[in-house]
């Protein structure tokens, strides 16, 4: 991707093609309003409309050489949307660490990115339900020469590690012992991928899911994409979970968003929205996984 398709891409698109920013904000600053239903989905509603964060990270929310955006999460909003009455989503590019910081500003009215719950992000704004469940894994040399292949070995070993800013691999990194200065933040997965090209990093630490998705634009290049693995953490297996996210003062959207979410669940039609971006049964939550869950400490 070129930096000239990615500054493109910083400004806000619908899910067919790119609109100004100042179309993002369809948003209450009421929370009285918003528990009382003339909020955030009383106003999407009414305009038809309503907007969303994504990083442009795949398979979770990026945008396709045509500029439409798409992704697990897109697609997932798209569908659970309309059975809201929304019939059009539109969308704004940030940062992956800037995603929780443009919803709490108002600049888009939930995130759809694929993010992780983690009980830092739930002290600053809402999470749905669980749309599916990940591993990590490495992306590293063909042949994997330094070895890696669980979450302890770059801490052992003394290698770089690319992840992505904001993500909670970088936290994973820190805690399993790989030192500060061997943890390398990129903004998005081109620029990772570049990094682990030119050997600023000896491997990449994302999601099965994201890596083969990366792999997949890189077929012959040199590279390969580990068995999964999951981190432990202070004695506690980090399941990845990825949801919606809202501010904490939308707790009608993001009530009526997990209702409909649960439907789609009994009717066995979340996968068939994720499956085309390479989620598995594998990845699906199961029925009792809940957003409150992960938020614990």
């Amino acid at each position: 991707m070129t930096s000239s398709r990615r500054d493109f891409l910083r400004t806000a698109v619908l899910l067919s093609a790119a609109v100004p920013l100042a179309a993002a904000g369809c948003s209450t600053t009421d929370p009285e309003e918003e528990r009382s239903g003339g909020g955030t989905l009383q106003k999407a509603k009414d305009a038809g409309s309503i907007t969303v964060g994504f990083a442009n990270e795949a398979p979770y929310g990026y945008t396709d050489k045509s500029g439409k955006l798409t992704g697990e999460a897109p697609e997932l909003a798209r569908a659970i949307f309309k059975r809201l009455g929304i019939d059009e989503v539109k969308g704004v590019q940030v940062d992956f660490g800037g995603l929780i910081g443009g919803l709490n500003a108002r600049r888009f009215d939930a995130i759809a990115a694929g993010m992780f719950i983690t009980p830092e992000r739930c002290a600053s704004a809402a999470f749905a339900n669980p749309e599916y469940v990940a591993k990590s894994a490495f992306m590293v040399p063909e042949g994997n020469p330094k070895g890696l292949k669980t979450y302890t070995d770059p801490g052992k070993k003394g290698v770089k590690v690319g992840v992505l800013q904001g993500a909670v691999e970088g936290d994973y990194a820190a805690k399993t012992g790989v030192e500060k200065g061997n943890i390398i933040s990129f903004p998005d997965q081109p620029s990772a991928y570049e990094g682990l090209k030119s050997k600023r990093v000896d491997c990449i630490w994302l999601t099965r899911i994201s890596l083969a998705d990366l792999l997949a634009k890189h077929k012959g290049e040199g590279y390969e994409v580990t068995e999964a693995f999951t981190p432990v953490i202070d004695g506690k297996e980090q399941f990845g979970a990825g949801a919606f996210v809202f501010r904490k003062a939308d707790g009608e959207l993001l009530n009526a968003w997990n209702t409909e979410l649960a439907k789609l669940k009994q009717e066995n039609g979340l996968l068939p929205i994720l499956q085309p971006f390479g989620f598995t049964q594998a990845e699906m939550p199961g029925p009792d996984d809940t957003a409150a869950q992960f938020c614990k400490a």
